[in-house]
């Protein structure tokens, strides 16, 4: 049975008291000799440069302080510690996940994606969730959504004209929202859909001054943190339903979307709760939906600059090269990352690289770091996908050398969606290619949106028919 319109708010206001940001962090502030160097700037400077300026500040920071080194974070000077060797990275990603804690480290997501959240949970919690959700995104259902990827991708690509401008950044959200809603959410009906479409949108777009602002809950009354809030309502409202009327489906076991797979789920005789679904699709829908998009329209910039590539890509599109085409999207997500490092909370005093840590440090690869490394990928500025599928000198592996490409992490906590993405990924550039050629319409840089990295000017292109 469908929850009703009080009982929804209420649940949002309860996940809104319950996974408020920084709560796990240390009270008392970790002193300057227990930590790698780094600046002593205060906390808000810093702050300010991580999150608004990172593409810039963080390089800076590494060519002054070396491979390791420490940014301090408000609230309270909190101690971020970024790595930025392969190494470094292997000792973090095989670390004790009841040490190295990633939910604790990705608390600022907690009020828009909830305690139960996979990016949210630690230790048992974590592992009983990933095993749920696992099996929706299992090789052998992969084919099946495939095959709605390329119909959706087919059906967005023939609403363009020949010679057209546009924004790919903005075609791509809209394409892998529509993908995660179907392919997800399942929603096929056009109502539900045209609600659920501007308040996801509002959500991916939140800036990094509204999710810091989630840890004072009086700014939540005034400007941008209100309408955050008072979008939150509405697309819980909306999710709710969806779930309450899904549990009805009298075809629900025929279903393939990843909701109704969940709502079979049984976990010791017990089947997941609304809130908890709800929190692991907004999870879904959030980390798949604007890091695809952003990964396809950089991709599309990148082809669109060098004929050469084009060349080699619309070929690929042509013979069902899938390898070089998911080459092409990884290349993409090394060169403009879009998500900037990957953090743990050490809970016990932890020694990597050489360096004691204390507990209470939140730490991590840079990404932005390690994808930049020429001793990690050489000609780094270099736009190259064959470089993910050469061989190594002497090796049998194929690709860059562990650990040196990150964006979807590592360990046990590497992204669940991870094949997905790709997948969906190589999906779209077949469609794209196989019916247009793309030329880049001027330069472009990442800007900072929420947590994540976008192109400033949207990665304009133009489509010519082939």
């Amino acid at each position: 049975m469908a929850l009703t319109e009080h009982e929804a708010a209420e649940l949002t206001e309860q996940r809104f008291r319950r996974a408020r940001p920084f709560q796990h962090l240390p009270k008392a502030k970790l002193a300057r000799d227990q930590l790698p160097p780094g600046l002593r700037w205060p906390a808000l400077l810093q702050s300010i440069g991580l999150l608004r300026f990172r593409h810039q500040f963080v390089p800076w920071l590494h060519r002054r302080y070396g491979d390791v080194f420490t940014v301090r974070l408000i609230p309270g000077g909190q101690a971020l510690v970024l790595f930025t060797r392969p190494e470094h990275a292997r000792e973090i990603f095989a670390g004790d996940p009841e040490i190295f804690q990633a939910g604790k480290g990705n608390a600022i997501l907690g009020p828009i994606m909830g305690e139960h959240s996979l990016l949210l949970q630690d230790g048992g919690e974590h592992a009983r969730a990933r095993k749920l959700i696992t099996p929706a995104f299992a090789g052998k259902v992969m084919k099946g959504y495939a095959e709605l990827v390329t119909e959706i991708a087919r059906d967005e690509v023939a609403s363009w004209r020949p010679g057209e401008e546009f924004r790919s950044l903005d075609r791509m959200n809209r394409l892998t929202l529509e993908v995660i809603l179907r392919v997800v959410f399942g929603v096929t009906d056009e109502q539900r859909l045209a609600g659920l479409r501007p308040c996801v949108n509002r959500t991916v777009e939140i800036s990094p001054a509204v999710l810091l602002g989630w840890g004072w809950p009086r700014l939540q009354r005034f400007g941008p943190w209100k309408a955050t809030v008072d979008n939150q309502r509405r697309l819980d409202r909306l999710m709710y339903a969806e779930i309450g009327e899904r549990r009805d489906a009298p075809d629900l076991a025929d279903r393939t979307d990843v909701l109704s797979r969940l709502i079979l789920v049984r976990d010791g005789g017990d089947a997941l709760s609304d809130v908890e679904l709800r929190d692991q699709l907004v999870t879904l829908l959030l980390a798949g939906h604007e890091t695809t998009a952003t990964a396809l329209s950089w991709a599309l910039y990148e082809l669109g600059r060098d004929p050469a590539q084009l060349a080699r890509a619309r070929q690929a599109a042509d013979e069902g090269d899938d390898a070089w085409l998911e080459a092409v999207m990884k290349e993409s997500m090394r060169l403009h990352p879009v998500i900037p490092m990957v953090v743990r909370q050490l809970m016990e005093p932890v020694t990597i690289g050489g360096v004691d840590l204390p507990a209470g440090a939140t730490i991590g690869p840079s990404i932005l770091i390690a994808h930049q490394r020429p001793d990690n990928h050489p000609e780094p500025e270099r736009f190259r996908p064959e470089r993910f599928l050469e061989v190594a000198e002497g090796d049998h592996r194929v690709g860059p050398p562990v650990n040196t490409w990150i964006p979807f992490g590592g360990g046990v906590r590497r992204c669940i969606g991870a094949g997905f993405s790709l997948m969906e990924g190589v999906v779209i550039l077949r469609e794209v290619l196989a019916a247009y050629d793309v030329t880049s319409l001027g330069r472009d840089v990442p800007k900072v949106r929420n947590i994540t990295s976008v192109p400033r000017s949207g990665a304009r292109i133009r489509v010519t028919s082939r």
